[in-house]
């Protein structure tokens, strides 16, 4: 296993390397765990085995962290195949080449353990810095509205919101895109909205305005939405 990051949890020192088919058993085993730890489980959309192994097998990168000689962590990218539910159409994309240009950022797993030393967010740079450019136009991912761990998380790594609708048999998600091309600029106008008031964020993203950060304003939170210039 190629070490491809390094680092200290606390006084806990850790690495970080790329998984193949040979770890799923460890992945699954920290599936369940975080799993089993979650108060609402709606908020994670568990991998199958068979999802899983689909990644190992090379189509798309995952990579896990390592204490004590035991996962604790791991992030994954997917190269989706092309069907009517492909997030790039979403992102505005049409041609099978163009959707083909796009990865998706799959889920992501930290041992609840291990928590509050930002391992989560070292693992999305780690896994992003692999991402071969000349090959991939974008990364796209979905989130369930007021899951504001995750929210925070792709819009740490400048995701911006791009859909808002029912999928995964009727779950209701957020899509979000990250542009690798460069960053994209915004025009000045900004709407903001309570994540909660579904038909008016689907009115703007209609319009052209996407979702570019959220805040905490009394007791909800709000997603602040402009449009790409």
């Amino acid at each position: 296993m190629k070490t491809i990051h390094e680092g200290l949890l606390g006084d806990k020192p850790y690495y970080v390397a790329v998984l193949n088919k040979s770890h799923l058993p460890e992945v699954l085993e920290l599936q369940d765990l975080v799993c089993e730890a979650l108060t609402d489980k709606d908020i994670l959309q568990p991998l199958s085995e068979e999802e899983f192994e689909f990644i190992l097998e090379g189509n798309g990168i995952m990579i896990g962290a390592y204490a004590d000689a035991k996962l604790i962590g791991f992030r994954a990218l997917l190269i989706p195949p092309i069907d009517d539910e492909h997030l790039g159409y979403d992102i505005g994309l049409e041609k099978e080449s163009e959707l083909k240009r796009v990865l998706y950022q799959e889920i992501s797993s930290v041992n609840p353990n291990y928590r509050g030393f930002g391992l989560q967010k070292t693992l999305a740079s780690v896994i992003m810095k692999q991402i071969d450019t000349d090959s991939f136009d974008y990364v796209a991912t979905t989130v369930m509205p007021y899951n504001i761990p995750s929210l925070k998380d792709k819009f740490s790594q400048g995701f911006y919101i791009v859909a808002l609708k029912y999928i995964y048999g009727g779950k209701l998600r957020y899509v979000f895109a990250l542009d690798l091309r460069g960053e994209p600029h915004y025009e000045e106008e900004v709407v903001t909205i309570s994540m909660g008031d579904v038909e008016a964020q689907q009115r703007l993203l209609s319009e052209g305005f996407v979702g570019v950060r959220m805040k905490q304003l009394a007791d909800d939170w709000v997603v602040e939405y402009q449009k790409i210039k």
